[in-house]
């Protein structure tokens, strides 16, 4: 279910740490019944999610994870192992069904002899239904059962769901790691981790620099907004790209002008304190705006971004 977008876990150095210590607690037949894998996809969360459930099929696991050469790594291997299972949203939501005949699966005897795996994928969209029945089987996983719970945003979950489960550890790579780990994946030079927190991670990043045939890539994109919202806040009518804003851009967009008007904040700390705190509330509110656009209906996107180009001139010019 889930793509490895060309990316490796062993080639993620800050996943380093959480998969050491879930093949410690393999080796020392220490494994717990349900980990909580609370670590972004853009960060690689759900391919090591796979990553551990490999590993804990293996018959033969090695000092890097699964061997890769028993039967069950084979059936693993091409997606046909009758004792792994995955679970995804249905729509936005997980909905109980689905955790029940999950329950139901992880109940009967392993067909290889060995741990019975599920994934549960972003189970932050476990619907209340949903989770409470799976409540049951992480209080009482039959025997040699794994479950791992993938999730984006962890804090999402109900705590009497993570708290039955055991939290792999993680911590955030640095910028600097992340621009090191791009040279050597991307072979480019440039440091282009300013926008880190508009495509979601270094795995997004990554994939926003290639292109497809003659269209430009993400980066560039994002480069251009950049380039045009500054043009744009400066002159107070919208330049250039933003004229033409789509609405799979908007959501970009707006967070490229949000960092901008961080870094203009930032440059011009001396400026009067109540413009300061003006525009810190200009970005505030376009940052709301950013978590609504996917549930609101149809928006003039085009009003929405001079409004807030006029706004900071407003700002700007008292």
């Amino acid at each position: 279910m889930v793509a490895n977008n060309g990316f490796d876990v062993l080639t993620l150095p800050w996943l380093d740490v959480p998969r050491q210590a879930f093949l410690t607690q393999l080796r020392s037949h220490q494994i717990p019944h349900a980990q909580l894998v609370g670590i972004d996809s853009a960060y690689g969360g759900e391919l090591l999610s796979v990553f551990m459930a490999r590993a804990a099929m293996c018959l033969q696991p090695k000092a890097v994870g699964a061997c890769g050469l028993c039967k069950s790594c084979q059936l693993f291997d091409a997606g046909n192992h009758p004792d792994f299972y995955q679970i995804e949203a249905d729509g936005n939501q997980i909905k109980v069904d689905q955790i029940r005949e999950l329950c139901m699966r992880l109940t009967a005897t392993a067909q290889q002899s060995g741990r019975r795996v599920a994934i549960i994928h972003h189970s932050e969209r476990l619907n209340s239904a949903a989770a409470n029945a799976l409540l049951k089987t992480l209080e009482e996983p039959g025997k040699d059962t794994l479950l791992l719970l993938h999730s984006d945003t962890p804090a999402r979950l109900m705590a009497t769901i993570s708290s039955r489960c055991q939290r792999l550890s993680f911590v955030a790579p640095s910028n600097a790691l992340i621009k090191n780990w791009l040279i050597q994946q991307c072979q480019i030079q440039e440091d282009v981790t300013w926008c880190l927190s508009v495509v979601g991670g270094p795995l997004k990043l990554a994939e926003s620099l290639s292109t497809e045939g003659a269209q430009p890539s993400r980066y560039q994109v994002l480069l251009q907004f950049r380039k045009d919202w500054a043009q744009s806040l400066s002159s107070g009518h919208l330049c250039a790209s933003l004229l033409t804003i789509s609405e799979q851009q908007i959501i970009d967009a707006l967070k490229v002008l949000y960092l901008l008007l961080r870094q203009i904040l930032l440059k011009n700390s001396h400026q009067d304190a109540f413009i300061q705190a003006q525009i810190g509330s200009l970005a505030a509110k376009i940052m709301g705006m950013c978590h609504s656009l996917s549930t609101m209906p149809t928006v003039n996107y085009l009003g929405l971004c001079q409004s807030y180009v006029l706004e900071y001139k407003e700002i700007t010019n008292k």
